[in-house]
């Protein structure tokens, strides 16, 4: 029995091991709230976190200088068209306080067609969230919890990755 039980914690580690094998994910220990987690879209409407409850929300923080934004929101706009992950809710939050106008250049550059511009409000989520530089990504559970971030760039398209977050759609 003590061999099968070590056995199996082996073979799940192996599969966690796979999981994590991400670049730049960090999968947090313990699910993280936030109260009051509020941003604007482009026409400075207030959206709330809470309002996305139940679905699977990612909070894509970026600015229109930074260049390793620039090579990966391709494929986060990729990622708002995979028909597997429908309850998934992508905004991707310029931090960068560029105008409106730069940003809109910037996604129309870019060839942006899935995603939408927000900014980041007043209250600034850089702060809240205590970010450390360009482009980080927050993964929020249909709890509305944080259970991940991406500390950097990745490919949102990759294979792993669709896998990884499928667990949470």
């Amino acid at each position: 029995m003590r061999f099968l039980t070590i056995f199996i914690l082996m073979l799940s580690n192996s599969f966690a091991g796979e999981v994590i094998d991400i670049k730049n994910l960090v999968i947090n220990k313990e699910l993280k709230n936030y109260d009051d987690i509020t941003f604007l879209d482009i026409k400075n409407n207030e959206l709330n976190l809470n309002d996305y409850k139940g679905n699977l929300v990612i909070l894509n923080f970026w600015a229109t200088w930074c260049a390793p934004c620039k090579d990966e929101m391709p494929s986060l706009d990729l990622l708002a068209e995979n028909s597997n992950l429908d309850n998934l809710k992508i905004f991707p939050i310029n931090i960068g306080k560029d105008t409106d106008q730069k940003s809109m250049i910037f996604f129309k550059d870019l060839e942006i067609k899935n995603l939408e511009i927000y900014f980041d409000s007043p209250n600034t989520l850089a702060k809240k969230f205590k970010l450390r530089g360009l482009p980080t990504t927050i993964f929020f559970n249909k709890e509305g919890l944080e259970f991940a971030r991406i500390i950097g760039s990745i490919d949102f398209v990759d294979k792993k990755f669709i896998t990884w977050l499928s667990n949470y759609n």
